[in-house]
């Protein structure tokens, strides 16, 4: 599997600022998982705090706006995520709920016959999560275990056709402009931090509520921090 372009991208841009540890992280997994289960087409890895995506793909990249899909329209993903329970459907089940109708005729258009959602949590809190797409429906049958395990044993449990509603195809595409903005923030943080003698994370509450007071972007208030000390 491959990373799509923007994902590349992103990859490439944390690289520049130091940080190839994800990229490697995320190449061996994508060749164990499509190892342990060969129908796999491609998977996501979506980061909710940062709000970024990074998709790797087998085949054609409509499997990577599959998750737009159920965020815009619904599906399995959502209910299960919501209710904090599995839900298990297989293609014919899909197509039997109707209010999924959507998500269904998309996935049998993208070639995709089941799902696995595995989302990562710290504490109670849904902190990431990890989206898998399989070409067959029995694609994941007697491998969720195994999958969870090459994800991250800090995987708490397995998902079938569960998906979060912030890994969309728009974030995986705007994931590159974010790092950018996300470094920006951590400088101007950093600088802040420094002038005034708090933590970071209390700089960084500082720009966000400042922004929100004056009705502007925190990423302007940043960047305008950023070059004035440069």
């Amino acid at each position: 599997m491959e990373p799509i372009p923007e994902t590349r991208q992103a990859l490439e841009r944390l690289g520049q600022y130091g940080d190839s540890a994800l990229q490697d992280d995320l190449t061996d997994i994508a060749a164990t998982v499509l190892a342990a289960a060969p129908g796999i087409v491609g998977f996501s890895l979506g980061l909710v705090r940062e709000g970024v995506t990074f998709t790797y793909v087998a085949t054609s990249e409509t499997v990577a706006s599959l998750d737009a899909v159920q965020f815009v329209d619904g599906g399995p993903c959502v209910d299960a995520v919501g209710a904090g329970e599995t839900v298990l459907t297989d293609e014919e089940e899909l197509f039997d709920e109707k209010r999924w109708q959507c998500f269904a005729q998309a996935s049998a258009t993208a070639g995709v016959r089941s799902t696995l959602s595995l989302p990562i949590l710290t504490g109670e809190t849904v902190t990431a999560g990890i989206n898998v797409y399989g070409a067959g429906s029995d694609t994941f049958s007697g491998h969720e275990q195994r999958l969870a395990e090459i994800f991250g044993a800090w995987v708490p449990g397995a998902v079938h056709n569960a998906d979060l509603s912030f890994t969309t195809r728009t974030r995986a595409t705007e994931t590159p402009a974010r790092i950018e903005d996300l470094d920006t923030l951590s400088r101007a943080a950093g600088i802040l931090a420094a002038q005034q003698g708090i933590s970071p994370r209390e700089a960084d509450a500082k720009l966000h509520d400042a922004a929100d007071r004056a009705g502007v972007s925190v990423v302007a208030v940043a960047r305008l921090i950023v070059r004035s000390r440069s």
